[in-house]
């Protein structure tokens, strides 16, 4: 039997009184694309920000291909299970220098960023070259989004945790960034999964192969 690439056991996070994880257990294979949905503020991106550990939790462990996350391995970790946040923030400079500077950190330093493969991926979202040369402060909130999309795949995770990728996108932007997820899982499908965080249950039917439906805190 196969095991799961990223593990939570009973992992639960509160403020103050108010529970926001209670006591969740699942589990990721790769292969798997998963649609995280429920009512606004039922969790999603709590669950998707502990699963990346960049919050802290109240109990539970998080597991990754087994064994669970030390602290000495979350870098390594947060390298292979990459979130990508649905507002995400952006760098000084053009899009090209954004999509670079990840790989100045110890973590990326066996990486090269891959120009003509931003350049395809960009042709598959409607863009050309050019959009590389674009300020950063110049773009709109839908083509942050494009960019974080493209600075996550180019640094080859084992994960994605997607939340909302397409929610500042027209439906033909959405269409095509859907259309590069699955081209990025399917080119190499034994080693790689999505969870992605969507409002929309006709996109949670299109993009996943199994649904999850979390509210108030618990997998339903």
């Amino acid at each position: 039997m196969s095991v799961p690439i990223l593990q939570a056991r009973e992992i639960s996070r509160k403020v103050g009184v108010q529970i926001l994880l209670d006591q969740i257990s699942l589990s990721v294979f790769c292969g798997d694309r998963i649609a995280l949905v429920g009512p606004s503020g039922s969790g999603k991106t709590v669950l998707l920000r502990a699963l990346a550990m960049l919050d802290p939790l109240d109990s539970g462990l998080i597991l990754w291909k087994g064994k669970p996350v030390a602290d000495s391995f979350v870098p390594q970790f947060r390298s292979r299970a990459i979130y990508v946040h649905q507002k995400p923030a952006l760098f000084d400079g053009t899009i090209e220098d954004n999509l670079k500077r990840p790989f100045l950190l110890q973590v990326h330093q066996e990486k090269h960023f891959q120009r003509e493969q931003a350049i395809q991926q960009l042709e598959m979202l409607g863009r050309d070259e050019s959009f590389l040369k674009k300020n950063y402060q110049d773009i709109s909130g839908g083509e942050s989004q494009l960019t974080a999309l493209l600075r996550a795949t180019q640094l080859n995770p084992e994960i994605l945790l997607l939340d909302e990728p397409t929610a500042a996108l027209d439906d033909q932007a959405t269409a095509m960034v859907e259309l590069l997820i699955t081209n990025w899982l399917n080119d190499q499908q034994a080693k790689r999964a999505i969870i992605w965080v969507t409002h929309d249950q006709k996109q949670a039917k299109r993009i996943s192969n199994m649904i999850w439906q979390i509210e108030k805190g618990k997998m339903g």
